[in-house]
């Protein structure tokens, strides 16, 4: 008998930055270990896709988006430039529509498909993935911790007992670790959450459920217990592949230094540790919020780099022209990677992120955290409690939302970019970690096994119906068969 084909993977991202970007670093990991990969996307998102893929061997194919969503504005196809977040839900609902050209696209693919990998929030490809018979993993873009937290909030009610949003509670299993409502997103920190998201959230796991497994953008050194966990109580099986930003995208082809690059080289000609500064593309910072930031940066005298959305910043003008010396505020896209990893930044302010997690562990660089939104709090959480790599910008309610003072940032900047107090400590571990995620992707790494592991379940095409019982995850747990006894299990959960 001759060797299996090499496989076909199919990979559908979610029409925003934070979940797109990752998952083309696992396309280019899936290239590198020559698998075939074909990209789907709509036209208005082609273009960054192309850009970042344009120095290897994917195919991309463009679907249309869903015209005149009630609630979207014409012609917006990622949620970067939604109007704001509440047009989230008719966002992501539309991408439903989109199942008829999607099927038509993929039956006719040659050579035929032999994975898919979708977004989370694409749960409806698991239909398709049926129909074609073939093997479905889901990513969400979520680290393991963050993802095991809300499901154990969803399926055991822990918080039930509470009578604030800042009542400490328990997560079975978990005694040692202590949580709020006030750590999970609306509507998830009500006692009895409801409403059209809560729905919405239910489909995508049970379409996760009765996946094949989940891709996490995360390394098993970092999450063990949280990875193990969930591989033996909730399934189906995390496949930590991650970091992907290890991986990288298509190398730069501009002829000089960016701007913010040379300020970057003078500081550090200066002997002048910046901390690099950005909240993301989604969070939604307040004017009053960023002005208190503001004023940290004008009193503080550590150097800074600022990335911020151009949109309402119309009182910073004056700030930039004060702090010109010290430091520089930038409205366009900058590549955060090289950022992270220039040598004179020595911390990273940061909304938390699960990206802008990974990419600063990887750098060596201890993180300041201040969440806003989504799984953010948590990975706070999990970056200054668990992970011990940053330090935690606490409001000055006491709680872990509200209003951030002026006082308790410049606080905290101080002791990360000095290494007092916990400064030292932190800025040890994250160069620990960033030691340990360079060994997972290594030839023989853990997160190198993994993938080589889903490229065998791919390469032999196994299905629902076949399972995945010979592949090993690196903790030496198996790939669950029985995806029926999974999907009741979560069905019985949440019924």
């Amino acid at each position: 008998m001759g060797s299996l084909p090499s496989p076909h993977f199919l990979i559908f991202p979610f029409m925003s930055q934070g979940h797109t970007i990752p998952i083309l670093y696992l396309a280019r990991l899936l290239h590198r270990r020559s698998a075939a990969v074909t990209i789907f996307t709509t036209s208005g998102n082609s273009p960054p896709i192309r850009s970042c893929l344009q120095d290897i061997d994917v195919s991309v194919i463009e679907l249309p988006f869903p015209q005149k969503i009630e609630g979207i504005p014409p012609g917006v196809e990622n949620t970067n430039k939604l109007p704001s977040m509440a047009c989230f839900l008719p966002f992501v609902q539309s991408t439903k529509l989109m199942q008829e050209s999607f099927e038509q696209a993929l039956e006719s693919l040659t050579p035929p498909v032999s994975c898919i990998i979708s977004d989370g929030f694409l749960g409806w490809t698991l239909k398709s993935a049926k129909k074609f018979d073939v093997p479905r993993f889901v990513f969400f873009g979520m680290g393991n911790f963050s993802f095991t937290m809300y499901q154990i909030l969803v399926t055991e009610r822990p918080h039930a007992g509470t009578n604030s949003l800042d009542e400490p509670f328990s997560m079975p299993d978990f005694p040692g670790l202590k949580l709020t409502r006030n750590d999970f997103d609306p509507p998830y920190n009500d006692i009895e959450p409801s409403g059209p998201y809560v729905e919405f959230m239910a489909e995508q796991m049970a379409a996760a459920a009765m996946s094949q497994g989940i891709i996490v953008n995360s390394f098993y050194e970092l999450e063990q217990c949280y990875a193990d966990y969930w591989n033996k109580k909730i399934g189906p099986k995390a496949l930590c592949v991650g970091p992907l930003c290890m991986e990288g995208a298509a190398p730069s082809q501009a002829l000089e230094k960016p701007s913010y690059t040379q300020f970057l080289d003078g500081k550090l000609a200066e002997g002048e540790p910046v901390l690099y500064v950005a909240f993301g593309t989604q969070a939604e910072v307040s004017a009053e919020q960023l002005q208190e930031i503001e004023l940290l940066r004008e009193q503080s005298q550590v150097s800074f780099l600022w990335t911020l959305k151009p949109k309402g910043l119309e009182f910073l003008q004056k700030f930039e022209e004060r702090v010109k010396s010290r430091g520089i505020v930038v409205k366009d896209w900058v590549d955060q990677q090289q950022i992270l990893r220039h040598e004179v930044v020595k911390g990273f302010l940061s909304h938390c992120g699960w990206n802008s997690v990974m990419e600063s562990i990887c750098a060596g660089v201890p993180i300041l955290a201040l969440p806003f939104m989504g799984d953010q709090h948590l990975n706070a959480r999990f970056v200054a409690e668990e992970a011990c790599v940053g330090l935690r910008i606490m409001p000055r309610s006491g709680s872990v939302r509200g209003f951030v003072a002026a006082e308790e940032v410049e606080r905290k900047v101080r002791e990360l970019m000095m290494g007092v107090e916990k400064g030292a400590e932190v800025r040890k571990k994250v160069e620990e970690y960033r030691d340990a995620a360079c060994d997972a992707v290594k030839e023989g790494g853990s997160s190198t096994r993994t993938l080589d592991m889903l490229i065998e379940v791919a390469r032999k095409r196994q299905t629902f119906s076949s399972g995945g019982s010979a592949a090993c995850c690196p903790d030496g747990q198996r790939f669950d068969s029985d995806h029926k006894r999974q999907q009741a299990q979560f069905q019985n959960r949440n019924s």
